[in-house]
């Protein structure tokens, strides 16, 4: 069975509201609700379909849109390939000019409709951000929370609370002005075993390789609501993220880098193959910043995640 390959956009208004509409009855996964677009026809460009699709659809012009993620998955009657841009700037004023019912929802909102199963990994792409900072060790308590802060007020919106030195009750001490300090903010991950989850409901967890290859035959070990992630380095560890039902995984090392002077990295084409088999977002982590975030997303990657590159003087 051939895959189709449909081109889809996240659109994001001027307010950051995403716009999404509802599949009509008689459609296949009829009316749950979608991110708008559709077939890319042969010999034609995801980029061409797009802008068809959302001027026929929409009755927009898009004028900025980059890739944000690709999804393949296999209904039982069809296999798909969805290629998700996302429009950050467009022309015109949307309207259903197919009749279908639009609306316009924040990010955080995506999570209370209904969407067809493959929709699931845009949904979580269209929620995250495009940096992932990691704190550093080796800092004092108080220089680690001020470093937060400021990273917080300039804009992060994703940290991962890093536990290098092993999970003891300092860390713990530490994740919950941590929590304190992401409240309404900033997504805060932490690290640790799985029987610290009821202490830090708000927290979403990130694990370790070795975390994975242990605990992904059990499957996803809390409910959807709450983000979970994992740290890859391979095909095999992707898979295993994929198995156990993480919402997205950082993957590393894309290059060399101080802290795993002795890790292999990747190299940008490799992790580019990499990201193609797997769907759901990824962050590349080991050597990338700020100004490669171009590159990640055209690699087809969410953003970028790193510890030095994000983290503020202070």
């Amino acid at each position: 069975m051939k895959r189709l390959h449909v081109a889809a956009a996240v659109i994001r208004g001027n307010d950051g509201k995403i716009l999404i509409a509802r599949r009509a009855g008689s459609q296949h996964q009829g009316g749950l609700w979608e991110f708008p677009g559709g077939k890319v026809e042969a010999g034609e460009t995801v980029e061409a379909a797009l802008a068809r699709e959302l001027l026929e659809e929409l009755g927009i012009v898009v004028v900025a849109a980059r890739p944000l993620i690709k999804v393949q998955h296999d209904y039982p009657d069809k296999q798909v390939l969805l290629d998700v841009w996302e429009v950050s700037a467009f022309s015109g004023d949307p309207h259903g000019a197919e009749g279908q019912p639009l609306a316009w929802v924040t990010a955080r909102q995506l999570a209370d409709y209904d969407f067809p199963a493959a929709n699931q990994p845009i949904v979580a792409a269209a929620r995250l951000p495009d940096r992932y900072l990691i704190t550093p060790e080796g800092l004092d308590t108080p220089e680690l929370l001020r470093g937060l802060q400021k990273a917080i007020a300039g804009g992060i919106k994703l940290v991962q609370l890093r536990a290098p030195n092993g999970y003891n009750p300092q860390y713990r001490d530490l994740a919950v002005d941590a929590v304190g300090l992401c409240a309404g903010k900033a997504q805060l991950m932490l690290k640790g075993p799985l029987e610290w989850l009821g202490d830090f409901p708000a927290a979403g967890w990130h694990l370790t390789a070795a975390q994975l290859r242990k605990l992904a035959s059990n499957g996803r070990p809390f409910p959807k609501e709450r983000w979970l992630a994992a740290s890859c380095h391979n095909a095999e560890e992707l898979a295993l993220a994929e198995l156990m039902g993480v919402d997205f995984v950082t993957l590393s090392p894309v290059q060399p880098t101080k802290t795993h002077p002795d890790a292999s990295p990747l190299g940008w084409e490799p992790a580019s193959q990499l990201i193609a088999g797997f769907s759901k977002p990824v962050f590349l982590l080991g050597g990338v910043g700020n100004d490669d975030r171009q590159r990640a997303w055209e690699s087809g990657a969410q953003g970028v995640a790193g510890i030095r590159a994000f983290w503020p003087e202070v």
